[in-house]
C-alpha cells in the first residue's frame, strides 16, 4: 500500500511540473480559428458553424462554372476570364450583403433587449441570470444567441468566458457594447447600470431611425450604381452572341476594351457606393 501512495505521490508531482518540463512545441499547439478575415465574415453574416474553407471551394466552383457558361455561350476567353473573377466574388459579395441585411433588422431589435434587461434587473436578478432569461423574452433572431449563454453560463459559471462566446455568436457592434457594459457593471459594482442601458437604448433608437431615413434616401443612388454596371454588360453579352461580335471581341483591340472597361466599371461602382455609404460603428474587443 506504501509503493501505490508512493508511485501516486511521485506520478501527481510529475504532472505539475510537466508544464515546465516539457512545454508545448509550436507544431503541438492547437490553432487558432475564427481569427481569420473569411471567419469574421461567415460569423458576422450568421454562418459562424461555416468553416472557412468552404467559402474558398464556394468560390471556386462559382468562378469555374461562370467562366465555363461565358465561354460556351460567347466563345470569348476574356469575358470567360471576367466571369471566372466575377463568380468567384460572388460569394463574398453575398455574405457581405447577408452581414449588412443582419445589422439592419438586428438594430431595431437591440432597444427591446436593453428594455428586457432592465426589467431584469430591476427585478432583483442577478447579471448572468438577466442575460439567460433572454433566452426566453428575447426577440426570436437573437434568441439562438443567449440561448446557448444560458447554456454556457449554466455548464461553466463563469461569466466572462460566457459572455465573450455570446459576442461570438452575435458578431455585432451594438451586441458588443450591451455586453461589455454589463461586463464592466458585473466588475467594478455600482447602481448605474439601469441609467446606462436605458441611454444606451435611447441613443440606438434614434441612431437606427436616422439611419433607416438616410438609407431611404440614398437607395436610388445604389440603384443607379448597378444598374450603370450592369447595363453596359448584358449589351456587350448581347453583341458577342453574333459570331461577327464575338471575333472582334477575340481580337486584341476587343480585348483591350473588355478589360478597360470592366477596370472602369468596378472603379465607378466602388466610388458610388463608397459616397452614398454609411459609417458603420466598429465592433469592441472583438
Amino acid at each position: 500500500m506504501i509503493l501505490v501512495w508512493g508511485v501516486m505521490l511521485g506520478g501527481g508531482i510529475l504532472l505539475v511540473l510537466s508544464p515546465w518540463l516539457w512545454p508545448p512545441s509550436a507544431e503541438s499547439r492547437p490553432r487558432k480559428t475564427g481569427t481569420g478575415a473569411s471567419s469574421r465574415l461567415l460569423a458576422e453574416a450568421g454562418l459562424s458553424h461555416v468553416h472557412p474553407r468552404l467559402l474558398i471551394v464556394a468560390a471556386a466552383v462559382a468562378g469555374l462554372a461562370s467562366a465555363a457558361i461565358a465561354w460556351l455561350i460567347t466563345g470569348v476567353s476574356t469575358l470567360g476570364m471576367l466571369a471566372l473573377i466575377a463568380g468567384g466574388a460572388a460569394p463574398v459579395i453575398w455574405l457581405r450583403s447577408r452581414r449588412s441585411a443582419l445589422i439592419r433588422a438586428r438594430r431595431a431589435l437591440w432597444p427591446d433587449v436593453c428594455d428586457l434587461l432592465i426589467a431584469s434587473v430591476r427585478a432583483g436578478m442577478s447579471l448572468p441570470d438577466a442575460v439567460s432569461s433572454l433566452s426566453r423574452s428575447a426577440p426570436s433572431a437573437l434568441r439562438p444567441a443567449f440561448i446557448r449563454f444560458e447554456r454556457d453560463v449554466n455548464a461553466s459559471g463563469h461569466f466572462d468566458s460566457s459572455a465573450d462566446r455570446l459576442k461570438t455568436a452575435l458578431a455585432d457592434p451594438m451586441g458588443d457594447r450591451i455586453v461589455e457594459t454589463m461586463r464592466m457593471a458585473r466588475q467594478v459594482g455600482g447602481t448605474e447600470l439601469v441609467p446606462v442601458l436605458r441611454a444606451l437604448s435611447a441613443s440606438v433608437r434614434a441612431d437606427a431611425a436616422l439611419r433607416a431615413e438616410v438609407e431611404s434616401r440614398q437607395s436610388w443612388t445604389k440603384g443607379a450604381a448597378v444598374l450603370g454596371v450592369v447595363a453596359p454588360w448584358v449589351i456587350l453579352a448581347m453583341l458577342a452572341l453574333r459570331p461577327e461580335g464575338a471575333e472582334a471581341y477575340s481580337s486584341p483591340e476587343g480585348m483591350v476594351l473588355i478589360v478597360v472597361g470592366a477596370a472602369v466599371s468596378v472603379l465607378a461602382y466602388r466610388v458610388m457606393i463608397r459616397i452614398g455609404r454609411l459609417p458603420e460603428p466598429r465592433r469592441w474587443f472583438a
